[in-house]
């Protein structure tokens, strides 16, 4: 787990983002974590020159529901790189390992099939507070760090 913040980034050294359309597919599951994500993806992305006209955003229900979400933005949608944001957090069941492998292999899997990048802000903590310190928190946005990821791979 990172123990340091995600998120500083040197402005200077990103692509200008102003002629680039994002797409940000949200799971709804834990929203407190992901509306966070979310902010500071969609704010990062404004600060190195998106316009909001260009950022689309939609809503599904869970983490599991991300790679169905962003497929479907792949393929409607002229986009230049899609962030998937999500929480998973650990429980007492098997679950957890089911949904962060499905949803792991399940955006590697977009990344190969497709020409536009798919990021993966999906936070899989152990705990709810480690996921509210890559939130927003002490270990900074992750959010922040993955819409400069969807810059960096945009312009690739």
């Amino acid at each position: 787990m990172a123990t340091t913040n995600l998120s500083a980034y040197d402005k200077s050294t990103i692509p200008n983002a102003k002629n680039l359309r994002f797409g940000i597919v949200v799971s709804k599951w834990n929203p407190e974590i992901t509306s966070s994500l979310a902010k500071g993806a969609i704010d990062t992305l404004i600060d190195c020159g998106a316009t909001t006209e260009n950022i689309i955003t939609w809503e599904v229900p869970g983490s599991f529901e991300l790679i169905y979400g962003c497929k479907k933005m792949l393929e409607t949608q002229n986009i230049d790189a899609v962030i998937a944001i999500g929480n998973v957090i650990q429980g007492e069941t098997k679950h957890f390992d089911f949904v962060c492998e499905g949803v792991t292999q399940g955006i590697k899997d977009l990344n190969i099939k497709y020409n536009t990048p798919t990021i993966f802000c999906v936070l899989t903590d152990d705990t709810k507070q480690q996921s509210i310190d890559r939130s927003g928190g002490k270990h900074g946005n992750k959010g922040i760090e993955c819409a400069i990821a969807a810059i960096e791979m945009a312009a690739l």
